[in-house]
């Protein structure tokens, strides 16, 4: 059996769903109103569990084979912090799975996580993947840059509906492997019980570097008309998102990040999502304001 932990977040939801339609039996763990009931529809079971209650886990990992967690505070809130999901939850669930003998952890991770870096959830990540490296368990780490699904909604789509200009830290013009959640979701799924998966850290990023710029021409191009562009100084904070957006935009502005891919979804057997064929299936053709 395999245990999901953030199956009711966005990428979690996927991987749960990708298992069952592939007749995988499924255990998710579930908080107090958390937004399951589709889940267990398609016949996931359930387990009333929280990262921060190590008391909890035991039974949540009892006769599991096989943890995927993508379980993380980034939009959370009140008690969900950095210390007490991303780097305390994370340690009790890896004590929780080595206790009850679990076969495979699968951590998804960030390309980014580092121990120096200035922000404290990627930070968490990267002392997340030391403990599993020490825990003994069997784990396959996998670090995506940066989400299509996620960000280029926030930075351009929202931008869109609202009528105003795209905000950008710096240029804009640096080249990043934008990669689709489904695309993190397969590699999860093929790195189950995959020999060449175990104990190894893998990057993951979209079949080719864009940069904002890249995205934005993109757009126009289907509107038939101009974004407008207002382009703030590195180390201004946008005022309508969260700091850590503007940290993580800040990290993007200061290098490319070009992660060749080909080789490894070969051997995965992804078929990996483009920036046009996300467009189309985001947005199925409707464009903001259009």
């Amino acid at each position: 059996m395999i245990l999901v932990v953030g199956a009711t977040g966005y990428l979690g939801g996927i991987i749960t769903r990708s298992l069952l339609q592939q007749s995988h039996a499924v255990r998710i763990i579930l908080r107090p109103n958390s937004n399951h009931s589709d889940l267990i529809g398609l016949g996931a079971k359930a387990a009333h569990a929280d990262l921060k209650d190590p008391d909890s886990l035991p039974a949540a990992c009892k006769e599991i084979d096989v943890v995927i967690t993508t379980a993380n505070s980034a939009r959370r809130g009140g008690s969900d912090t950095v210390s007490a999901v991303d780097l305390n939850g994370n340690r009790n669930l890896i004590n929780a799975a080595r206790e009850a003998g679990v076969r495979q952890f699968i951590f998804i991770s960030a390309y980014e996580a580092d121990l120096s870096h200035p922000v404290p959830f990627l930070q968490a990540k990267a002392q997340t993947e030391d403990t599993l490296r020490a825990s003994g368990l069997y784990y396959t780490i996998l670090a995506p840059h940066v989400f299509m699904d996620v960000w280029i909604p926030m930075v351009v789509g929202n931008a869109l509906q609202e009528n105003r200009p795209v905000f950008l830290i710096g240029s804009g013009e640096r080249k990043h492997s934008f990669i689709a959640a489904a695309d993190v979701a397969a590699f999860a799924v093929a790195a189950l019980n995959n020999a060449t998966a175990l104990n190894g850290k893998i990057s993951l990023g979209g079949p080719e570097p864009l940069s904002w710029g890249d995205i934005i021409s993109i757009m126009e191009a289907r509107l038939g008309r101009s974004i407008p562009i207002k382009r703030l100084p590195v180390g201004q904070a946008f005022t309508h998102l969260p700091d850590l957006v503007t940290g993580l935009l800040t990290g993007m502005e200061m290098r490319d990040v070009r992660i060749e891919m080909e080789q490894t979804a070969g051997e995965f057997g992804v078929m990996q999502t483009t920036l046009e064929q996300y467009i189309a299936h985001a947005y199925g053709g409707d464009w903001p304001n259009e």
